[in-house]
């Protein structure tokens, strides 16, 4: 059944309903929207608006959520229901063909500031690798026919990511307010869009690494810049990660809460701490004898040195590495958990080749 929206004020004990207004233009919701997506009830950074599709029709507004998903937000505009629901599946079917590269050179059109910034400032986080796995289709709407209704329902229940928000424009009193409902109930709040998901991680080079250094934790990064190495310990999951560094990987190394701090090569695969040498002047030399900041050493030192919570060091011959205080950082760049991962991030690769000057490195 049509959705209908109203409004009462409480005026004493006796509730007065508010009369229905006319929203002046669609272009003035879609105004609304594009400057503050969250008047859906969810977290959206808009990418992109009039998008054109290689077919030569234009998408409303495209929007991305904190978890890399991709809306589609599409508005009636006075169409059939045939038509404003096919219209809106054809965008979906061609924003699912986009890569991880097509979505940032839409948002990067768009946005005033580069994409991972945008990101970052909108979620609190940089952006994931993967992006676009995930599509969610919304007809915006101030007034849907029951034909378009049973659609959408329709569609919706054998998994196609649709539904409909409705927005209503309400006057009182010289005020004026817009009131939002979904059709498809808990549809629009943190279901999975779909089922169906496609890998679209950003490409690796092949060569370079994220590094995370505890600094404090147990560890030294005055020790790591001094000696040459990176290490991780303290259990099984913060080790096993930093063990799966190659040998001659390209490691950028980042200090939780302040920025990355060294770019340099790995020139053994990781030991025990116990065990671990490191490169002084030509020579190797066990790092347990060297003098240092922090002790390394997880729970018993007497135990077997195979423990889960023993430090792993990974010798690293530095290019360039500085004190925590000079680390360096952006909005939106990449940074993670993790104590040694893959770095695929453009946005962060690019600053860090141009902050270390790795163009003109030997």
């Amino acid at each position: 059944m049509p959705v209908e929206m109203g409004i009462w004020r409480i005026d004493g004990e006796s509730p007065r309903r508010l009369t229905p207004g006319t929203l002046p233009t669609e272009k003035m919701l879609e105004e609304y929207l594009s400057e503050d997506p969250s008047l859906l009830g969810v977290g959206l950074l808009v990418i992109g608006r009039q998008v054109r599709t290689p077919h030569g029709k234009y998408i409303d507004l495209l929007a991305i959520d904190a978890d890399g998903n991709v809306h589609v937000l599409e508005l009636k505009r006075d169409r059939t229901p045939r038509d404003v629901v096919a219209q809106i599946l054809d965008y979906g079917a061609w924003v699912t063909t986009l890569t991880r590269d097509d979505v940032l050179a839409i948002a990067n059109e768009h946005l005033k500031d580069p994409f991972e910034t945008a990101y970052a400032e909108t979620f609190e986080a940089p952006p994931p690798d993967d992006v676009n796995t995930e599509q969610r289709l919304t007809i915006v709407a101030t007034d849907l026919d029951p034909g378009s209704e049973r659609i959408v329902s329709y569609l919706s229940s054998f998994g196609v990511p649709i539904d409909v928000a409705f927005f209503a424009f309400i006057e009182d009193e010289g005020r004026r307010y817009l009131a939002r409902s979904w059709l498809i109930s808990g549809e629009a709040s943190g279901a999975s869009p779909t089922s169906r998901k496609t890998s679209k991680k950003a490409e690796w080079n092949g060569k370079d690494w994220f590094v995370s250094f505890g600094d404090g934790l147990g560890r030294s990064w005055e020790d790591g810049r001094r000696y040459g190495f990176v290490s991780a310990g303290g259990d099984v999951w913060y080790s096993r990660t930093l063990r799966s560094l190659p040998v001659g990987a390209r490691v950028f190394v980042h200090i939780p809460g302040s920025g990355y701090v060294a770019v340099g090569q790995t020139l053994k695969e990781a030991e025990p701490y116990a065990t671990a040498t490191v490169l002084v002047d030509g020579g190797w030399v066990p790092l347990s004898e060297q003098d240092l900041h922090a002790n390394y050493v997880h729970g018993d030192p007497e135990e077997d040195i195979s423990d889960d919570r023993a430090e792993y060091v990974v010798p690293v011959r530095w290019i360039h590495a500085v004190p925590r205080p000079d680390a360096y950082w952006e909005k939106g760049m990449f940074a993670n958990q993790n104590s040694a991962c893959k770095l695929r991030q453009e946005f962060t690769l690019d600053r860090l080749v141009r902050h270390f000057d790795l163009d003109n490195a030997s």
